[in-house]
């Protein structure tokens, strides 16, 4: 091949992964609107830093109080965190979720270089099993993909890391 030919590949290669960041991204954001209304979204950010009391009626394993969805799993995380010392609130946690996951437990990003190197971020705010690993937090299931594992390990990691996960406006 000739060094005009291995340029103009690696080039196409370049436009092919930011292309594809680009719309890994665009797609993120427009799931996120889909998912959040705008005063949906003005009622969550204006969530106190203390978790609401647990309520009845839960449907996680274990009976935890909390609600089985985003929001709660959010709040039971925050009291754990609360609990362990580990800083931040519900708007920074959420913000980073919809960014990370657009609030899905299961997502899976198998294109970044973590998935390259044969780890790839997963759950809510896309973890790699060795950071979970390394920043469990104990009373939380031993599951990379359990939602409050994965938020209040993230959390942790992010206040080892950033002070805060309030810190956290990108990709961490």
């Amino acid at each position: 091949m000739t060094t005009h030919t291995q340029n103009r590949t690696a080039r196409t290669a370049r436009l092919r992964t930011l292309s594809l960041t680009a719309l890994a991204t665009t797609a993120a954001a427009a799931a996120a609107l889909t998912l959040t209304s705008t005063s949906a979204h003005a009622a969550e950010t204006k969530q106190p830093t203390a978790p609401a009391a647990p309520t009845t009626g839960d449907s996680r394993p274990g009976g935890s109080g909390y609600a089985n969805n985003l929001d709660g799993w959010i709040k039971e995380s925050l009291a754990i965190m609360k609990a362990k010392g580990i800083p931040g609130t519900y708007e920074g946690l959420h913000r980073n979720i919809m960014r990370e996951s657009s609030g899905n437990p299961n997502a899976q990003n198998g294109w970044d270089v973590n998935a390259q190197k044969g780890t790839p971020s997963k759950g809510l705010l896309q973890v790699i099993q060795p950071t979970f690993n390394a920043y469990h937090v104990n009373g939380t299931a031993h599951s990379l993909t359990d939602p409050v594992a994965n938020i209040t390990a993230a959390a942790n990691y992010a206040a080892d890391r950033y002070g805060s996960i309030d810190n956290v406006n990108s990709a961490y």
